[in-house]
């Protein structure tokens, strides 16, 4: 009897201490292969999460007690961070909001967890969806926008902020900090060059972040010089490999030609010393490049390709297709020297692109996706534009680092995100197939994390039938 109370209380105290030292998760996943985005080493690790963030990280053969409300496979699968598409648009007006709403799900439907919003007329809503995806309340990625555009007077995007003197520049930047912004994005269809360098100096003495166009009137290395964050797009880059730049700027103030019928001056006079300069200037100003390949691929084809039978575009709302006709026209309409003109420059882009890597300028994986954007897809053109790096030469890590690493650092996020470590937030991607393998195993997903959410694009798809979407 004494021996049999012994065991009992034995089996109590063993059983007491046991709940004591078993630690509570909201979310485990077991033996994946977790990818250094920064090293391109895997390891097999299981990542613990609690209160949408990552909170411990193991060896397979470390021993741990825990309970958890969600506990996932990741055996053979590959884990990284969320993807980034660091440049969207939210626009349309008031009667595409929905149409631009529904774009959350498609994002996320492509693991992608983060968008950088450059520059739309919708800020009040993308405002709430913001907040609501940060509480939960909303299936979507997190978002960080610029807000409106900055533009001259008669500016081209509807809902840009008007500079037009020195004035309107606080005015300008008053508003968007009132908006509490991520940071501050510039456009070139009217603004001075003038005005467009003081506005990026004035906004960088604010301690604010800035990206943009800039208006052939000025110089790239004005604008480096002048504190711009990032350049949206090559043709400004372009601009500063020109031995002839200065000439081609002053034609320009003086009316002579205009951005278009420029580049092939600019092409014709790109030499590869004033390149190696543009490049190491922007390295060393830590200014980022987006080359936005992919939309450069359709824009530049639309009167070879057919996209009627786009899967993604019978998700596309009739009003925000109807954006699509102005592009579409345009590009039906040129001549057929413009035609080939304008396929030379996207195939000279993606060299470009490929120099700027090499020499190891921080470049952003952008979509361009949104409204007036023909055949552009929220979502799945992300991994169009990483499938287009790649295809440039660059190496499927350095894609790979062009998404979220770079996208966290640009917009000095990156103590909560860009990488699998203990503290950041868990916006997770995990993938049947490696990418470093081949970059289309991005479109490979098994299934999203965000924060302690476990989402499933196979589930989204269905209910937007569209599993056609899927791969």
């Amino acid at each position: 009897m004494n021996k049999l109370i012994a065991i009992l209380i034995f089996s109590i105290l063993f059983s007491s201490c046991n709940k004591e030292t078993q630690i509570s998760y909201d979310l485990v996943i077991e033996n994946g292969n977790v990818i250094d985005i920064v090293t391109g080493k895997i390891n097999k690790q299981t990542i613990y999460i609690k209160d949408g963030r990552l909170v411990k990280l193991s060896k397979l053969e470390d021993s741990n007690t825990f309970k958890s409300d969600i506990i996932l496979d990741g055996t053979d699968k590959f884990i990284l961070p969320g993807f980034w598409d660091n440049h969207v648009h939210f626009r349309g007006g008031d009667t595409l909001i929905q149409a631009n709403k529904d774009f959350l799900k498609l994002f996320i439907m492509n693991g992608i967890t983060t968008v950088r919003d450059a520059g739309g007329d919708l800020t009040s809503s993308v405002m709430v969806w913001k907040q609501q995806v940060e509480n939960n309340e909303l299936v979507g990625p997190t978002i960080f926008s610029a807000g409106p555009k900055i533009d001259g007077k008669n500016a081209t995007w509807a809902g840009s902020l008007v500079v037009d003197s020195e004035e309107d520049i606080a005015i300008a930047l008053d508003s968007l900090e009132a908006l509490q912004v991520d940071f501050a994005k510039l456009y070139d269809s009217r603004i001075s060059g003038d005005l467009y360098l003081k506005t990026i100096r004035e906004a960088t003495k604010r301690g604010m972040l800035t990206s943009g166009h800039m208006p052939f009137t000025v110089e790239l290395e004005e604008t480096i010089d002048s504190g711009i964050g990032a350049i949206e797009h090559l043709y400004y880059v372009l601009k500063g490999c020109s031995t002839d730049e200065k000439a081609i700027t002053e034609a320009i103030k003086n009316g002579e030609y205009g951005f278009w019928s420029s580049m092939e001056k600019l092409i014709e006079s790109y030499q590869d010393s004033t390149a190696r300069q543009t490049f190491s200037s922007l390295k060393t100003h830590n200014t980022y490049v987006v080359p936005t390949l992919h939309i450069g691929d359709v824009l530049s084809y639309l009167d070879e390709i057919n996209h009627e039978n786009d899967p993604y575009l019978k998700l596309m709302n009739p009003g925000l297709v109807k954006t699509y006709v102005g592009r579409i026209r345009s590009s039906l309409n040129a001549s057929e020297e413009a035609r080939q003109n304008r396929k030379a420059l996207n195939t000279f882009f993606k060299t470009l692109t490929k120099s700027l890597s090499d020499a190891d300028v921080n470049l952003l994986a952008g979509s361009d996706s949104g409204a007036f954007n023909s055949y552009i897809y929220p979502g799945i053109s992300l991994h169009k534009e990483l499938e287009a790096m790649a295809t440039t030469g660059i190496s499927n890590l350095k894609v790979l680092q062009n998404s979220a690493y770079n996208g966290a650092h640009f917009l000095k996020k990156e103590s909560d995100y860009g990488t699998i470590e203990i503290g950041k937030i868990s916006d997770l991607v995990i993938l049947n197939s490696n990418p470093l393998e081949s970059i289309k195993n991005t479109r490979d997903i098994h299934l999203v994390i965000k924060g302690n959410g476990v989402l499933d694009p196979k589930t989204i798809a269905s209910e937007i039938d569209c599993l056609d979407c899927i791969n």
